[in-house]
């Protein structure tokens, strides 16, 4: 699989990518790909970081403010939401090529992961569920008191004026959407 994912950008070689130089399995963003263009000190998270802020500064600079070509703004902006875009792409490909690597040399870990946020959606869900059995709760409160105000005709006062008074007081108020 980390054959089939060399090459899918511009400018990198197809198959398995060497190790970066460095501490030996130690995962390096220090390392440019190769075939692509980039200070020797340049990593692929300060190119990404750079990028956005071009995106940013392009949107909010002055010069556009003041321009008046239209299109050449949108051509400016276009461009750089595009080089963000592309390192976004590769810095994602790095990712999943060491989660591959990571993968393939300790299945046991990410076996563990998956355990681990599988535990956490359950705990998660679990809390929903009690939520809404509070919920729930209340409102088989509010019925019950309901059906036992209907069930004592005798405790009504004489004429229909007065029931309806006695049955509006026993209403609970609307709650507030919580």
């Amino acid at each position: 699989m980390a054959g089939s994912l060399g090459g899918m950008f511009s400018g990198q070689p197809a198959g398995p990518q060497p190790p970066p130089p460095g501490l030996p399995g130690q995962a390096s963003l220090l390392q440019a790909a190769p075939g692509a263009p980039r200070p020797s000190n340049s990593t692929l998270v300060d190119e990404l970081e750079s990028s956005f802020e071009a995106c940013f500064a392009s949107l909010v600079s002055q010069d556009y403010v003041n321009g008046t070509d239209q299109e050449e703004i949108r051509t400016g902006v276009d461009q750089c939401i595009q080089k963000f875009l592309d390192i976004a792409r590769q810095t994602e490909c790095f990712f999943l090529q060491k989660r591959l690597q990571l993968s393939v040399q300790k299945p046991d870990q990410v076996i563990k992961e998956d355990v681990s946020e599988l535990r956490s959606e359950l705990q998660r869900k679990d809390a929903l569920v009690q939520k809404h059995l509070t919920k729930l709760r209340h409102w088989q409160q509010v019925l019950e008191d309901i059906n036992v105000q209907h069930k004592k005709p005798a405790e009504i006062p004489q004429g229909s004026l007065a029931y309806l008074e006695q049955a509006s007081a026993n209403i609970p108020a609307p709650l507030k959407p919580t």
